[in-house]
C-alpha cells in the first residue's frame, strides 16, 4: 500500500469518528433534562418540587406528571418581571390539538393558532382565548411547589 494510500484511509476513518462522536454528542445532549422533550416529575406529600435554579434563566422548561396513565403536561418559566410562573401546556381554547407552547423570549405561542401571551402576564387573571392556562403554584425553600390535586385538574386537558 503506497503512503498516499494510507493516508487517504486514515482520513476517511477520521471523517467518521469525528462523525460518530458529533452524533454521540447530540444523542446525549437530547437525552438530558431540559433538552429534547419535558422533563418527567412525580408528586412527594401530595407536590411537586422544581428546584428554583432550574427555571431561573428564563427560559421556559417543560415538565409531565402522570396521573392513571395520563400525561399532564405544564412548563415553568421565570418572566423579565422577576415572577416565576406555572401553566399547563394547554389553553381553552386549542388544547384539543394537543400542541401547547413554544417559548419565543419573553412571549409563549400557542403552537397551534400562533397567538403570543407575555410571560408577565400568565397567571390567574389571564384566562379565556389562547392564555396558557394557569397552574397554581408558590415558592418554597428554592423550589417551585405544585400540589398535585391542582396538576390533576388539568387532566381535562390532555
Amino acid at each position: 500500500m503506497s503512503g498516499k494510500a494510507a493516508k487517504s484511509i486514515v482520513k476517511h476513518w477520521a471523517s467518521a469518528l469525528l462523525v460518530v462522536i458529533a452524533i454521540a454528542g447530540t444523542v446525549t445532549a437530547f437525552s438530558l433534562p431540559g433538552f429534547g422533550g419535558p422533563e418527567k416529575v412525580k408528586a412527594s406529600g401530595g407536590v411537586v418540587n422544581i428546584p428554583l435554579s432550574k427555571v431561573s434563566d428564563g427560559k421556559a422548561r417543560f415538565f409531565r406528571f402522570s396521573d392513571g396513565g395520563k400525561e399532564i403536561a405544564f412548563f415553568v418559566v421565570k418572566a423579565p418581571d422577576g415572577t416565576v410562573k406555572t401553566a399547563f401546556d394547554a389553553c381553552d381554547v386549542c388544547f384539543k390539538e394537543k400542541k401547547g407552547y413554544a417559548q419565543d423570549g419573553a412571549f409563549m405561542v400557542c403552537k397551534q393558532c400562533n397567538m403570543k401571551f407575555g410571560t408577565n402576564r400568565i397567571g390567574p387573571h389571564a384566562v379565556g382565548g389562547c392564555n396558557p392556562s394557569y397552574l397554581p403554584s408558590r415558592l418554597a425553600g428554592g423550589n417551585v411547589v405544585i400540589s398535585a390535586a391542582d396538576l390533576k385538574a388539568g387532566t381535562r386537558y390532555f
